[in-house]
């Protein structure tokens, strides 16, 4: 048994991850041209509902009019991978880590809920976008809408 690298995980903790990021990430439209979470977690959360029932839809359509089940097979499969595919980049993005850029703004943005009184608990190795995306929760609870100027 062969032991993983530090910092890496299992495509089912990725979907996890996934899953976890597109609830944390927060829905603003300020952030939108920034970055892409917003766009995928809506895609994702739609694929999430629609793409089975649409997958079920297909295969029943097909077996009663006595098509080809091989196509509809592949049509219902790839219906079915689409969410999974927004659930997993959602994951690997949640442990990307920051891009020196961001962490430029990250480490602003912790300076500005610190000195608003906000306890942090210290970063553990490099921020990576789930941290991001904590720090954004708290901040627009916390701070005014202004921080997304420096943006």
């Amino acid at each position: 048994m062969t032991s993983k690298p530090t910092g890496q995980v299992s495509w089912f903790q990725l979907f996890q991850r996934g899953q976890k990021y597109m609830k944390t990430w927060p829905v603003e439209k300020r952030l939108a041209p920034v970055f892409p979470e917003n766009r995928v977690a809506r895609a994702t959360r739609f694929g999430i509902r629609f793409m089975p029932p649409l997958a079920i839809f297909t295969l029943t359509w097909q077996i009663a009019l006595g098509g080809q089940l091989g196509p509809a097979v592949a049509t219902a499969l790839f219906a079915c991978s689409l969410p999974l595919q927004g659930l997993w980049w959602l994951g690997k993005r949640s442990v990307t880590p920051l891009p020196p850029s961001l962490l430029q703004w990250f480490n602003e943005l912790r300076n500005k809920l610190a000195e608003a009184g906000q306890a942090l608990a210290p970063v553990e190795g490099t921020p990576t976008y789930q941290a991001l995306a904590d720090l954004l929760n708290r901040a627009f609870k916390q701070l005014d809408k202004t921080f997304l100027d420096d943006l």
